[in-house]
């Protein structure tokens, strides 16, 4: 899924204006969004379908009213915008989309639930749809459930943004980086902050989140030498770009088997039903497999370390065949290095980031919120007992789920290529990541 920090409308200069095809011209003050002109347009019984951005020079505080005669000159009226808001519209606002009942702006659009709903699904799941229909279906109510391809190149053809989508990880530390960086009042900020203490509930957790870190989260030395060896970098024949892909991909099913038995003891994770536990392991191995490794970064020799205690430098990777992952990979490791995050906070965060509840296909959304909720009160929780100084802390390393995020997709594109290519991926792997065989 694509992520990346939210990208609301731009709010138009003081002397933008959005005309509509009607001739009727919106200016736009420094507080007035697009929603809002487009709100205002409304009230006058103007239909502004595609804002078109034009420079003119006058009182931005009013509505200029463009009424052109026959000899094709224009006259400009100015009307006095009213306070307040804008009167609701006593005809019911269509989806742009497929014409159903709106309700209301979403990723800059003018649309309904459904389509909403579609068009988060499918950029978050970075789906791929097919038309059985030759790409030309017209989108309405009954077609918007026959064609999704369609459907989505009309969402695309309206305005909606990709840019717009933000995760439910996203607005929690969007959230809490507002709540640290709002001002304090005279009388709190001069009383001192004394740590806080974890409740005993809190505590239990973190204890078995660390003992099923020591014990299963990091492949066994067995099984690491079971991984196929690495061959002479000087060896450049197609044998030897196998066996390094293959490297990779044995250290990957380690390190993938180890996260599927961690996911076993977050605590309340198996009362989640089968499917939803499946759908959160899939989605999240490759977001915990990238901060894992990003946490042993070498940053002045630029190398990462994975369970075998081995380091690997961009060149490997590329050998190796996996050119997609490495910049994104080796950007984030060093973003990383500015956050302090110790054995107990990686073992928080993981389980924060397998219980994702905006992950596509999740059925019980509201069970998967309320658990991601205790961790990230633990995680808290722990941050204040240890590190009470740092009020932003806690927004900083939320925030870099963003950039696992944006990773994931990465890693999609990178198993396309790698299935371009013909190379082999493991059975494990392929049924991982919905690769098909």
């Amino acid at each position: 899924m694509p992520s990346g920090n939210l990208i609301l409308p731009q709010e138009l200069s003081r002397t933008t204006m959005n005309i509509s095809p009607n001739g009727v011209i919106v200016p736009a003050t420094a507080d007035t969004t697009t929603e809002a002109l487009l709100a205002e347009a409304y009230t006058h019984g103007v239909s502004l379908p595609e804002p078109v951005h034009s420079t003119i020079k006058g009182d931005p505080g009013a509505l200029l009213v463009a009424a052109q005669d026959c000899n094709g000159s224009f006259e400009n009226i100015p009307v006095k915008r009213k306070k307040g808001p804008a009167p609701r519209l006593t005809e019911p606002e269509l989806c742009r989309v497929c014409g159903d009942r709106a309700s209301g702006y979403h990723y800059n659009v003018l649309s309904c639930e459904g389509c909403k709903g579609f068009f988060r699904r499918s950029i978050t799941k970075n789906a791929a749809y097919k038309c059985k229909y030759g790409g030309k279906c017209e989108m309405d109510m009954y077609m918007r459930r026959k064609c999704q391809e369609c459907r989505l190149r009309k969402c695309r053809e309206v305005g909606m943004l990709e840019e717009c989508l933000l995760s439910e990880d996203q607005i929690k530390a969007k959230r809490l980086r507002r709540q640290s960086t709002d001002p304090v009042s005279p009388a709190a900020a001069a009383t001192p902050t004394l740590p806080a203490k974890m409740s005993p509930e809190q505590s239990d957790i973190v204890e078995q989140l660390l003992k099923a870190q020591r014990e299963v989260l990091h492949p066994s030395k067995e099984d690491v030498e079971k991984v196929t060896p690495w061959p002479n970098d000087s060896d450049q024949s197609k044998e030897a770009a196998e066996a390094r892909f293959s490297h990779f991909t044995d250290l990957t099913i380690l390190g993938v088997q180890a996260i599927v038995e961690f996911s076993k003891r977050i605590p309340g994770f198996l009362r989640l039903t089968r499917e939803d536990q499946i759908v959160l392991l899939k989605s999240s191995a490759i977001e915990i497999l990238v901060l894992d490794v990003a946490r042993r970064y070498d940053e002045k020799m630029d190398m990462l370390y994975f369970w075998n205690g081995l380091p690997y430098s961009r060149h490997n990777f590329k050998h190796a065949g996996l050119t997609e992952l490495v910049n994104p990979m080796y950007d984030f490791s060093k973003r990383i290095r500015n956050v302090h995050i110790d054995d107990t906070a990686y073992a928080i965060l993981a389980s924060i980031i397998v219980l994702s509840p905006d992950r596509a296909d999740v059925s019980d959304h509201k069970t998967v919120e309320k658990m991601q909720e205790v961790f990230l009160e633990t995680l808290q929780a722990y941050i204040k007992t240890t590190m009470p100084s740092d009020r932003l802390l806690l927004p900083r390393i939320l925030m870099k789920l963003t950039d696992l995020r944006a990773i994931n997709n990465t890693h999609c594109e990178q198993l396309l290529a790698l299935k371009v290519e013909n190379h082999k991926i493991p059975p494990l792997l392929s049924e991982i990541w919905d690769v098909p065989q």
